[in-house]
């Protein structure tokens, strides 16, 4: 594996060219550089921000403005008010910008396209990390993203997330991710998983996919798939007593991705909360919202589904196979399974990616022109502070 210092100078893989700028930047923006060529150039500096609180995740921005700069044969001046990682309040600015106007206002639409949802999803990430710090992720959002290069904003968003909560309260965090392209982000050569649906179908049962998984990759790991026949405890049990051995050495993994149609094998609405009124009590006692008590005792993979698949496996003494847990972990899903204590070894998740698409949008406008400050009515909060020069870059 490469080490994290290498990972991290790893040059962007999916950076627009800048000879497209024209075509990709906001029409207005090339008017206003037309204008500025035949009048006169000033030096401007831009504050960047958000509307949400959010992490702070400018790389991909830096990068791209670094490209540019060089590009060009001009000089842009970077000041990050928060490193990345960092909390950043709603309408803090995150990055100062200063350079010549002439070279930054074409520029805009690309690199606040390049801020906005990783800060968002990056926040996303750290929040599902420091809800389940004994719990290892990984991110399997590749298949919802729109395209390239919004995967690897996602897949550089789950590292700074789950960096940040590894700092600050230990967690396991984003272990890696589906795809090998963005597989660097978790100092990684290449992504992770093992079969998907179709192959249980092409196999035609459960245990015969794990044989022809293990026979194909017998020096991997194995982990099955549980819910393609609705026999979620039959055939992780099955699957146990096949490969015993993997069992036994912690090697076997059974992962649950029950679709929110059904209950998995032997649980309806009753026995979910006789599950949970057994081994998580306090989790059903009180209030709960409608979603809450969905995660908690509703259909699909719940935590009274991953408590009752546990308790399976250990009565028949299969105590060391893991349990992966797959569909819809959300921030919101993994704040009740940890209310509930469930017994999870790993996530799969894509569901950190941002659900609200406007609380993605980064802004930025011009506080500076030659170096006198001045902002359009209402945005005075964007103006430098005195301790700005002192904490920018820190």
């Amino acid at each position: 594996m490469p080490d994290a210092a290498r990972s991290r100078r790893r040059a962007v893989s999916h950076m627009p060219d800048l000879a497209n700028v024209p075509k990709l930047t906001d029409h207005y923006f090339l008017r206003t550089k037309q204008v500025v060529e035949r009048f006169g150039d000033k030096e401007v500096t831009y504050a960047v921000f958000m509307r949400r609180p959010v992490i702070s995740t400018p790389r991909l921005v830096v990068e791209f403005l670094e490209k540019a700069a060089r590009e060009r044969g001009v000089r842009f001046g970077i000041e990050l008010l928060r490193k990345e990682g960092e909390w950043v309040g709603a309408g803090d600015p995150l990055i100062y910008i200063t350079g010549p106007l002439r070279h930054l206002i074409d520029l805009e639409t690309l690199y606040l396209q390049r801020l906005g949802a990783p800060c968002v999803a990056a926040y996303n990430a750290y929040v599902m990390c420091q809800e389940l710090p004994k719990v290892a992720f990984i991110a399997m959002d590749a298949r919802h993203c729109a395209g390239a290069e919004m995967a690897e904003m996602m897949a550089y968003a789950a590292s700074v997330g789950s960096a940040a909560a590894k700092a600050e309260v230990g967690a396991i965090g984003f272990i890696g991710n589906a795809t090998t392209e963005t597989a660097h982000y978790f100092d990684r050569e290449s992504g992770l998983g093992t079969m998907p649906h179709a192959l249980i179908g092409y196999a035609g049962s459960t245990v015969r996919a794990a044989e022809m998984y293990h026979e194909t990759f017998p020096d991997e790991p194995l982990t099955i798939l549980a819910d393609f026949f609705g026999q979620e405890i039959t055939d992780a049990l099955a699957v146990a007593r096949r490969f015993p051995e993997l069992a036994a050495a912690g090697r076997l993994s059974v992962r649950l991705d029950t679709h929110g149609g059904r209950y998995i094998e032997g649980l309806d609405l009753a026995r979910s909360y006789e599950v949970l009124e057994r081994h998580a009590p306090k989790s059903i006692r009180g209030y709960r919202t409608e979603a809450e008590l969905r995660y908690l005792v509703g259909t699909g993979v719940s935590a009274a589904a991953i408590w009752a698949l546990r308790k399976a496996l250990d009565k028949a003494g299969f105590k060391k196979v893991k349990i992966v847990g797959s569909s819809g972990f959300s921030p919101a899903k993994c704040r009740m399974m940890a209310a509930a204590n469930a017994p999870l070894d790993v996530v799969g998740t894509g569901s950190y990616l941002p659900d609200q698409w406007p609380e993605t949008y980064a802004t930025a406008d011009i506080v500076a022109y030659d170096g006198v400050p001045l902002v359009k009515l209402g945005r005075e909060f964007l103006l430098r502070k005195p301790a700005d020069a002192e904490t920018a870059g820190k």
